[in-house]
């Protein structure tokens, strides 16, 4: 459907997690008609309330779409739901488009890109940042790679779930666009509890007074706003789990490494990630992040 209006367009959405839910939730606000699949099937039952159909695999959902969203953990998952048993790739006739919004492995993403376009299926990788208040409110940033031709087809769909979409390059592309933008949060995460840190074991300041002294000076920023307040309040409720973020550093490593280029300062905060999951808080918000520093002192 390379090129064609979308307006009309069957939508399919698999995986119903915290992001799923809220960009499938703004498809449907904006009246298309919506075919869901999870793999608990319980998340999606908010959706099919409100008039999205559940289907059973990811091929049902593609034999009932022409544009087909993914939203998985992680790039096994990913291959799973295209490529697996009753996967969206063995739907007969299926010639449709696919947007993947996981976040998985650049290399892997050209090579998917590659066996679906076999299939003459189009793809889009178009990872997205904003966690799940922008996913709720539809102003994500997405970073979308594909053809030009493919980009146009999801362009009106992308443009429902996120406020600033960018075209930025082939297959993959977007992956490695997210990669930089988790490389950028993750040292910032880690810069913002070391900061609140310090202010808290230097006696001389309230950490709550410092975060608001900066704030809206240079060293302000999305993290310090959002995750600075998780971290002063304790409020590790999941927004974005830190099991994710610590796989997204693993992947943000790993492309680093294939393109030699260095990334010493982002290892620290991969490191604490890892240890965070360790630790059995992988299902808390990756701002909990600070326990671990803070945790780490301690024991040393």
């Amino acid at each position: 459907m390379s090129g064609e209006p979308t307006a009309n367009a069957r939508v399919g959405y698999i995986g119903i997690g915290i992001m799923g839910r809220a960009a499938a939730a703004n498809l449907i606000d904006a009246g298309y008609t919506l075919t869901v699949n999870s793999r608990t099937p319980s998340t999606a039952d908010h959706l099919v309330e409100r008039g999205a159909a559940y289907a059973d695999t990811p091929a049902a959902v593609a034999s009932a779409c022409d544009v087909v969203f993914l939203n998985v953990p992680d790039t096994p998952d990913v291959e799973k739901v295209l490529f697996g048993e009753d996967g969206l790739a063995s739907a007969e006739g299926f010639k449709g488009l696919v947007i993947d919004m996981s976040t998985i492995d650049p290399a892997a993403t050209v090579e998917i890109a590659r066996r679906l376009g076999e299939s003459g299926i189009e793809f889009v990788d178009a990872p997205v940042s904003g966690g799940e208040a922008g996913a709720i409110a539809g102003t994500l940033s997405v970073m979308a790679g594909g053809s030009d031709e493919a980009f146009e087809t999801a362009r009106p769909l992308l443009e429902v779930v996120g406020e600033r979409v960018t075209h930025v390059g082939p297959a993959g592309a977007g992956q490695v666009a997210k990669a930089c933008n988790q490389l950028l949060v993750g040292s910032n995460l880690r810069a913002v509890a070391e900061a609140l840190l310090l202010a808290e074991r230097s006696g001389l300041i309230d950490p709550a007074v410092m975060r608001e002294a900066v704030t809206g000076g240079s060293a302000d920023s999305f993290v310090l706003q959002n995750q600075g307040l998780r971290m002063l309040e304790a409020d590790f409720q999941p927004g974005f789990k830190a099991g994710l973020h610590a796989k997204d550093a693993r992947i943000v490593v790993s492309l680093a490494e294939s393109a030699d280029s260095p990334v010493e300062a982002f290892e620290l905060t991969r490191q604490a990630l890892e240890r965070l999951v360790e630790s059995g808080r992988g299902d808390t918000d990756h701002s909990a992040i600070i326990e671990v520093l803070r945790d780490q002192d301690e024991d040393s």
